[in-house]
């Protein structure tokens, strides 16, 4: 096993036991997840709640110690309009239950300055509970470039918070690998890895993002650059969501062995060219 891990976003909702069970398979040490199921319907996963049922969490916590996995990003805590952050403490009391040592959160806020404080009372309500934050920029939100999430971490100040980066998502704002180079090496609290073409592929950039990656090395990014670019100590999580594999009947353990596989030559690669 390494730092490798597969993104929720890579599993459309599968059930949190069977997920532990699949990166275990796949030689991944971790997972990511949110207190509910991201569901692909046609899927027929079954809906649940980490949130409700504390029966299931006490499962999960038992799964990951057998199979030597462990949770390494919380998602689904938003920035958004008309939201307190505040509210989502016993959320992170469950997250802290659950021993995840890091969120992640993005902004829908349209107001930055509110963006910004409200990234900071997030930060400050994890940091209590002994987890750090990322903040993720994406195109087409409010943080929406690398500038931008530098200047929000600079704003919170604190050293629990950090930058996600996200391959994909860095490519698609016009940024390389001398950007990642330049950034500050503890600033960078996350990667995730996916490949893609440098040109949209869909309409709408949000349904491409969650539904329909491509395999590191399918696309046209310069990941081994990239890579090479980025500490190599941080999780390295797969968000590799590919819809119509896994509506055609892909399994997620086909879906997904190639691109571990060939993640682990890219980061060799970087590793080289480091």
């Amino acid at each position: 096993m390494d730092r490798l891990g597969i993104e929720m976003l890579s599993v459309f909702g599968m059930p949190p036991i069977e997920y532990v069970n699949l990166a275990a398979e796949l030689g991944c040490r971790y997972i990511t997840t949110g207190l509910a199921g991201f569901t692909l319907k046609t899927l027929g996963y079954p809906p649940f709640s980490l949130r409700d049922d504390e029966a299931l969490r006490r499962e999960l916590l038992a799964a990951m110690d057998d199979r030597g996995v462990s949770i390494s990003l919380g998602e689904g805590l938003l920035i958004a309009p008309g939201v307190d952050v505040r509210s989502y403490a016993a959320d992170l009391d469950i997250m802290a239950e659950l021993r995840i040592p890091r969120i992640n959160t993005v902004s829908l806020e349209p107001d930055r300055a509110r963006t910004f404080d409200e990234l900071a009372a997030l930060t400050d309500l994890a940091a209590e509970r002994g987890i750090s934050t990322c903040i993720e920029p994406v195109l087409g939100l409010s943080i929406a470039d690398l500038p931008t999430a530098l200047a929000a971490v600079e704003h919170v100040g604190r050293d629990e918070i950090g930058l996600l980066i996200d391959t994909m998502h860095v490519a698609r704002f016009g940024a390389g690998a001398d950007d990642l180079r330049s950034l500050p090496a503890d600033r960078v609290g996350y990667v995730q890895l996916s490949d893609t073409t440098l040109l949209p592929r869909m309409d709408n950039y949000a349904e491409e993002a969650m539904y329909e990656r491509m395999a590191p090395g399918e696309g046209e990014l310069p990941l081994v650059d990239m890579l090479a670019a980025l500490p190599d100590d941080r999780v390295v999580g797969l968000e590799l969501p590919m819809r119509s594999r896994a509506e055609a009947g892909v399994s997620a353990y086909d879906r997904l062995l190639p691109c571990v596989k060939s993640a682990r030559a890219l980061l060799a690669r970087a590793r080289e060219t480091r």
